[in-house]
């Protein structure tokens, strides 16, 4: 018997299929992660940097005096009174020295002896007596205080006769407040008179320690009874 034609055999079915693809784990949580953590490496020196300038700024203290202490208080007004101190010591030493040569260059004179004394007396007080009054008025103005925490002290820096900075040291117990108001007097260190401008005070607290306003005050009803018996 004739036999059957043999059929090629299909490309399709001999060929294996296409393979299914590999699956590749999400990178979404992994690009997260990497994002996290460059934003923390990025933190990282701003939150160090700002954690040494906080403790620079607790620890520091620019206004410490390695011999007196903690800078309390600066007057506002020591230029001030340093110019005018040497604007008058400096008109002074001039009259004292150009008076005489123009006398002696022009003649001039006075045969009355009262106007020889108002002439030398009117010379004189501009020369010698306003240097010295402007310096019984400002030799107590404080252009710096100074204050010692483990000591209790106080240095206030004044000017003295020379206009050089004079430096005075005293304990809190020192100071006194005077009974009346006086213009150029806020309290005394002893028997110095010192001038202190409250309102300049950064802290209000050093101004209440000076002068003894933070102390408590104990009132003994039966001494004032006493007291009052007595007168």
């Amino acid at each position: 018997a004739p036999r059957a034609p043999r059929t090629a055999p299909s490309l399709s079915a001999s060929r294996p299929g296409p393979r299914p693809a590999a699956q590749l784990p999400s990178s979404g949580p992994r690009l997260a992660s990497r994002s996290r953590a460059r934003a923390a490496r990025r933190a990282r020196p701003v939150a160090s940097f700002q954690g040494v300038a906080l403790r620079s700024l607790c620890t520091s203290s620019p206004h410490e005096h390695p011999e007196h202490g903690r800078l309390v208080y600066k007057g506002n007004l020591a230029k001030a009174v340093l110019g005018v101190r040497f604007f008058s010591y400096s008109t002074s030493i001039f009259n004292l020295f150009t008076m005489p040569y123009i006398m002696l260059k022009t003649g001039i004179g006075f045969e009355s002896l009262l106007m020889q004394v108002a002439f030398y007396g009117l010379i004189g007080f501009f020369t010698f007596v306003t240097p010295v009054t402007l310096h019984v008025l400002t030799k107590g103005y404080v252009i710096r205080l100074y204050y010692k925490d483990e000591m209790d002290t106080y240095t206030a820096i004044t000017y003295n006769a020379v206009l050089a900075e004079k430096a005075t040291v005293f304990h809190q117990k020192d100071v006194k407040i005077p009974d009346i108001t006086k213009m150029f007097t806020t309290f005394y260190a002893k028997t110095k008179s010192m001038l202190v401008n409250p309102t300049l005070f950064p802290n209000p607290q050093d101004y209440n320690h000076l002068m003894g306003y933070d102390k408590f005050f104990n009132f003994n009803l039966e001494e004032e009874n006493e007291a009052g018996e007595r007168k």
